[in-house]
C-alpha cells in the first residue's frame, strides 16, 4: 500500500505522475531525452541500462517496464534482458554494452567517481565520451526514479501483460508529459 494517498489506480511511477502532473512533466521530458532521442547508443541499449539499474535497485516496476521496452528493441528480446539481469558478463550483448553496463552498476552502487578501470574498459570496447556520459546520466537518473517509486511503496501491476503494453507505448510514442492518459488506450503515452 502506498505511503501517500494517490488519487488514481495506476501502478508505479504512473500513479505518482498522474497524482502530480507538475513534477511529471520534467521527469518525463528527461526520460524522453535520455531514452528516446537520437544518440550514439540505440534506444534498446539505453532502455536496457535503465532496466539493469532498476533491477540492481530492486525496483520491479521500473525493471519490468524498461526491461520490456528494451526487449522490444533488442535482438534476443526478453532472453537478452533476463541474461543481463542474471549477470552482464555472460549476457548476449556487445562487448561495448557489457562494459557500459559495468559503468552503470558502479553508478548505481555509490555516488563516487566511476573507476578508471571501468572507464578504460568501456573505451577499449569502443565507447566514446558521449556513450560514457549517457550511461552515467541514465544510471543516475534511474536511481532517482527508482527511489521515487520504491520509497513511496507504489503499487506493482498484478499482471505481467502490463509491461508488454507499456513497452508498446514507449516504443511507439515515447514518454508522456504526464502520467494521465489523454487518449484511448491504444494511443496513450506512458509515463516512466
Amino acid at each position: 500500500m502506498p505511503h501517500i494517498t494517490i488519487t488514481n489506480d495506476m501502478p508505479g511511477i504512473r500513479g505518482l505522475m498522474a497524482h502530480r502532473p507538475d513534477t511529471a512533466a520534467p521527469l518525463n521530458h528527461l526520460a524522453n531525452v535520455l531514452l528516446r532521442e537520437p544518440a550514439s547508443l540505440d534506444a534498446g541499449e539505453r532502455e536496457l541500462i535503465a532496466a539493469y539499474v532498476s533491477h540492481l535497485n530492486s525496483t520491479p516496476f521500473c525493471a519490468g517496464t524498461h526491461g520490456a521496452a528494451a526487449a522490444a528493441q533488442l535482438d534476443g528480446g526478453q532472453e537478452t534482458v533476463t541474461a543481463v539481469f542474471a549477470g552482464p558478463d555472460s549476457a548476449p550483448v556487445t562487448p561495448r554494452l557489457r562494459a557500459l553496463l559495468r559503468v552503470a552498476a558502479e553508478v548505481q552502487a555509490a555516488a563516487r567517481p566511476v573507476s578508471d578501470e571501468a572507464v578504460a574498459a568501456a573505451r577499449a570496447e569502443g565507447a566514446e565520451d558521449t556513450d560514457i556520459h549517457d550511461t552515467v546520466l541514465i544510471a543516475a537518473a534511474f536511481c532517482m526514479y527508482n527511489r521515487y517509486v520504491s520509497c513511496l511503496a507504489t503499487d506493482i501491476p498484478a499482471e505481467d501483460s502490463y509491461y508488454e503494453e507499456a513497452a508498446h507505448l514507449i516504443v511507439g510514442q515515447g514518454y508522456g508529459t504526464s502520467g494521465v492518459p489523454d487518449r484511448a488506450p491504444d494511443h496513450e503515452t506512458v509515463a516512466i
